[in-house]
């Protein structure tokens, strides 16, 4: 592989249109305050909020209420907070620290309750806690208090209580998967790690936290459609289209940053590397690879349709329900390439670009009591 010299990101052709919330920018300052009032955030907090999530939120809502888009926007914050700390365990050796978080969470999707984490293992970062916060806060904090599970905690009750049954439980089961994922990644760091690209494909469609979100959309919307209809084969593989889309294309925004700090959790260097190619070649494999999802995506639209056809689902309100889903997915699409392209200093910034670590990581947040 050669080196990434210079690089540019294509015009990936995405036939769609798109518009934003007129408060996004709004959504974004709010969802700021949140995850620095939740101490998600504690320092270069303007870096942070150049993330732009309030804009990505505003670019994929649809015509919402402005909580609407505001819950949506602190969900992704607190996403984006959860992947860079579950990075720098990853960075520090401290995974071990990750298992008290998740267990929390998952069980205040199970339960709603939150219970005390197991006592804090005795790593380099509780070594660092105990420095500066003392050795009982150190060994004594729980999971609960954690800013991502209290951060967690605050939002999803505010998410469940918007959405049906239906939607809830497709949440539900969506979360743990995604932080399923994270762990996947960790093992794929590493040449002995490495995942075939295959591999690579199904776990990403989980690493790059969508389906949640367009759980929490799809509830914004109104949208409830049954279970037998998220069932169907032509629906899957349209959200798997999409998915497929918007994860390829990220792959090709935070290539940088990926190549310079080894990560193999990316499709253009995997390409690069089982293929025996430069960077220049896989981010071109990578393009043609997302023109034809796109088919897929579009060819896939018309196959759900005939299949509903097929299956006598001629109720009005329904289809309806399924077309704006469809709307949706192509919002997702598009949306988030122009979030990427032109409202987010993430993949712009030097630092990232350079392989290091977000300046608003917090090396202690695990351990806060």
């Amino acid at each position: 592989m050669t080196q990434l010299n210079s690089f540019s990101v294509p015009d990936f052709h995405l036939p769609f249109g798109n518009s934003k919330h007129p408060l996004a920018a709004r959504a974004n300052a709010d969802a700021t305050s949140w995850a620095v009032r939740h101490e998600l955030v504690t320092d270069a907090v303007e870096q942070f909020a150049g993330i732009g999530f309030g804009h990505l939120a505003g670019r994929v809502s649809g015509e919402v209420p402005y909580e609407t888009v505001a819950l949506l926007a602190e969900w992704m914050a607190w996403s984006f907070v959860l992947d860079d700390q579950h990075d720098h365990l990853i960075r520090t050796g401290e995974l071990e620290a990750w298992r008290p978080v998740v267990g929390a969470i998952t069980e205040h999707l199970e339960t709603g309750g939150t219970p005390e984490a197991p006592g804090t293992p005795d790593t380099q970062g509780a070594r660092r806690a105990r420095q500066t916060q003392g050795a009982r806060a150190a060994q004594g904090a729980g999971a609960r208090r954690n800013p991502l599970v209290s951060g967690f905690v605050d939002v999803c009750d505010r998410i469940l209580a918007g959405m049906s049954e239906g939607t809830a439980a497709r949440y539900r089961a969506h979360v743990p998967l995604m932080l399923h994922s994270l762990d996947q990644e960790a093992g794929n760091r590493g040449t002995v790690g490495r995942p075939s690209v295959d591999e690579y494909i199904l776990m990403r469609r989980h690493s790059s936290q969508m389906l949640p979100m367009m759980d929490m959309v799809e509830a914004g919307l109104g949208i409830d459609l049954p279970q037998r209809i998220h069932d169907l084969p032509e629906f899957k593989a349209l959200i798997a289209s999409a998915v497929d889309v918007i994860s390829w294309g990220n792959d090709v925004f935070s290539l940088p940053k990926e190549y310079s700090c080894g990560d193999n959790n990316n499709l253009v260097s995997l390409i690069a590397s089982w293929e025996g190619c430069s960077l220049a070649d896989g981010v071109r494999a990578v393009e043609n690879r997302i023109q034809a999802r796109i088919e897929d995506f579009l060819t896939g639209e018309r196959l759900l349709f005939e299949t509903l056809d097929a299956r006598g689902e001629t109720d009005g309100a329904i289809r309806a329900d399924v077309a704006r889903c469809v709307r949706s997915y192509e919002d997702w699409i598009i949306g988030a390439d122009l979030w990427q392209r032109y409202e987010c200093t993430r993949y712009s910034d030097e630092r990232f670009a350079a392989g290091l670590e977000s300046a608003y990581t917090r090396p202690d947040l695990v351990w806060v009591a």
